[in-house]
């Protein structure tokens, strides 16, 4: 894998009500990621851009929903989201500080 390629998986965290839970208490952080990514390629960029170990990978693709507008119908994106467990003494800091 590539630095490159490695640098395009990710593409944002996914903040959510769930998504905080799960970072206070399963050490779980969420990403919504490229969608020809595979689970190796989304750890090696987890631990490439934060400096963390990844201990699990879960991958799962979101179907996009159907949504009207006005008198036209239309469809949203799918897209795929991972669900990364790091090590017990691992943290990801969203908050920009240091």
């Amino acid at each position: 894998m590539s630095q490159e390629r490695l640098m395009k998986v990710l593409l944002a965290p996914h903040i959510s009500e769930k998504g905080t839970i799960l970072g206070d208490s399963a050490n779980q952080y969420i990403f919504k990621v490229a969608t020809d990514a595979d689970k190796q390629e989304i750890k090696g960029a987890v631990e490439l851009l934060f400096n963390v170990q990844v201990a699990q990978v879960r991958v799962v693709n979101v179907k996009g929903k159907n949504k009207r507008f006005g008198a036209r119908l239309g469809r949203r994106s799918d897209w795929k989201k991972a669900y990364v467990t790091l090590q017990p003494d691992q943290e990801i800091s969203f908050a920009g500080g240091e």
